[in-house]
């Protein structure tokens, strides 16, 4: 009892307990404010590495457009309901139920 006592009554033990307390609890960047960041960044990440790929594929569609004439052409028939002259062109919508 009397060396538990002499551990608790320890003044650089109380300070540490109580720097680790303020450090967890307390301080700008506790804990609970590291992980929100943690799960910020994570969110960021994803989001990054989808825009990446989004600016991928949209340069190669560009490319594609530029290079290619029937790409073009079809684009302007899928996109923009474009046609040929003499061309009759049909939409067809399906009902969703």
């Amino acid at each position: 009892m009397e060396r538990l006592l002499s551990i608790i009554r320890n003044k650089y033990l109380l300070a540490a307990a109580a720097f680790m307390v303020w450090m967890l609890f307390f301080d700008r960047h506790d804990v609970t404010t590291q992980y929100d960041y943690y799960s910020q960044l994570k969110g960021l990440k994803a989001e990054k590495a989808f825009y990446t790929a989004e600016i991928e594929r949209v340069a190669k569609t560009i490319h594609d457009l530029n290079t290619d004439p029937q790409a073009l052409q079809r684009i302007a028939r899928e996109k923009y309901k474009m046609k040929k002259e003499n061309e009759d062109v049909f939409v067809i919508v399906e009902e969703e139920e």
